[in-house]
């Protein structure tokens, strides 16, 4: 049987997502790598469409999430703020708190979902 993750959370602003899987993920990326691109890369997304989830991010909060340095002879880089770190940490808290809160609600309905084929077998 196909194993699911649960749900995906998105918290809204008043026009937009101001968080989601994929800014945690690139925030986290970030922290990790001190870089915008090296995260970018890590999760296949061009170095500009980084820099507007950033710019985006920064934007939605009363205080910075990521903040970048100039380049210069040892290039620049990226820092996530101790205020992005816990904005993050509350987001997968929430996250586990909904996708627990729904489980066995999961388990049933996946249930129901059409499993694939196996591979190699029945098609010419």
């Amino acid at each position: 049987m196909a194993r699911y993750r649960g749900l995906t959370l998105r918290i809204f602003g008043t026009q937009a997502p101001v968080m989601g899987p994929g800014k945690a993920e690139l925030v986290t990326l970030i922290g990790r790598t001190g870089s915008i691109s090296a995260a970018a890369r890590a999760m296949g997304m061009s170095y500009r469409r980084a820099w507007q989830l950033v710019d985006a991010l920064n934007a939605s909060f009363r205080k910075p999430v990521v903040v970048t340095e100039v380049g210069g002879r040892h290039g620049g880089g990226a820092q996530v703020t101790a205020y992005g770190r816990r904005l993050v940490e509350r987001y997968r808290a929430m996250e586990g708190k909904a996708s627990a809160a729904i489980a066995a609600d999961l388990a049933t309905f996946t249930r129901h979902v059409r499993q694939p084929a196996p591979k190699g077998r029945g098609t010419k």
